[in-house]
């Protein structure tokens, strides 16, 4: 019986057929990845309900970390930025709590961090002193906590501190994504005079 050779012609059809297969496969991959991100996964919840609350300000479910339900403005007209992201949170802490309001009232999580500024120093765009992850500074109750995008969420986060202790912070969020929780811990410490908070992500805190 003879041998049957793959002609290039054949191989050709075959490696189309692989390369078709790994596109389509990749093309399912993005079309659920951008379904996660805008709705909601977690029949638990609805979308706008409130489950968690500090110092009176409340926290609200927002389904995938990519849904928006229009813009939040104060009474004032203050703009509290898209419902209900992780940023409108903790404008309407500060705003509310802490009757703070930032110069410049948009920008992504990330962009609350100005990278070019020096431990301590004063972030205009906010109006809150800066601190970098490490920091001379220990973090404080009420701080607003800055993270640095990711490949699935370019963006970034923003939290508050909602306690401290020796050796830890617990953080409070809005927008963590479906099955994400509310509340969070880091543990903290001291190393060669700087605090540091144990997350690769945080680029530092602000504080009024």
């Amino acid at each position: 019986m003879g041998v049957v050779f793959n002609t290039p012609k054949k191989r050709i059809i075959e490696l189309k057929k692989r390369i078709l297969v790994i596109f389509g496969i990749l093309i399912l991959i993005a079309i659920g990845f951008f379904i996660s991100k805008k709705n909601n996964l977690n029949p638990n919840y609805e979308v706008g309900q409130k489950i968690d609350e500090l110092n009176g300000v409340l926290v609200y479910y927002n389904g995938g970390v990519g849904n928006v339900n229009g813009r939040r403005l104060a009474e004032d007209g203050y703009n509290l930025g898209l419902k209900y992201q992780c940023v409108e949170f903790v404008k309407r802490y500060y705003y509310k709590q802490l009757n703070h309001k930032m110069p410049d009232t948009y920008g992504h999580a990330k962009d609350f961090f100005d990278s070019n500024l020096k431990d301590g120093e004063k972030n205009k765009q906010r109006n809150l002193n800066q601190f970098t992850n490490p920091s001379k500074s220990k973090p404080k109750t009420n701080d607003l906590v800055v993270y640095s995008g990711t490949t699935l969420n370019k963006y970034g986060h923003v939290s508050i501190i909602s306690n401290v202790t020796e050796n830890e912070i617990e953080i409070i969020q809005q927008n963590p994504g479906p099955f994400g929780k509310s509340r969070e811990k880091f543990d903290l410490i001291l190393e060669d005079g700087k605090w540091r908070i144990d997350n690769d992500r945080i680029l530092g805190w602000l504080r009024k």
